[in-house]
């Protein structure tokens, strides 16, 4: 079992930065892959943004260039930063947590409670 706890969300304009981080606890193999997801409403939800616990990433062409995910594996901690947030960046984020990355919102990923993410114009 694993529990995600995340922080940071929040009210920003646009053109502004916030990060998200997610801590970890429970089995560590199920926390080899990280990442987060966003849904906003009325819309599907959508992956963001990966890490391997070796480091490797994936992103959402949304959000490339823009958003750097990272990670702590001492801390079993998982970072979002988000610079030049648009109002379409508005959603709730969840952290996640896998066994691989390509697996990640499936069915034995575990999920965060969330955090709302506000971008106003």
């Amino acid at each position: 079992q694993v529990h995600l706890v995340e922080s940071g969300g929040g009210l920003v304009q646009a053109g502004g930065s916030l990060r998200l981080s997610c801590a970890a606890s429970g089995s560590i193999f199920s926390t080899n892959a990280m990442g987060w997801y966003r849904q906003a409403p009325g819309k599907q939800r959508e992956l963001v943004a990966t890490i391997a616990r070796g480091g490797s990433t994936n992103y959402a062409d949304s959000v490339k260039g823009r958003f750097t995910i990272s990670r702590d594996n001492v801390k079993n901690t998982v970072y979002l930063q988000m610079n030049s947030l648009k109002p379409e960046d508005t959603a709730v984020y969840y952290c996640i947590a896998g066994w691989i990355p390509s697996t990640l919102g499936g069915p034995d990923t575990y999920w965060g409670q969330g955090t709302q993410v506000t971008v106003s114009s």
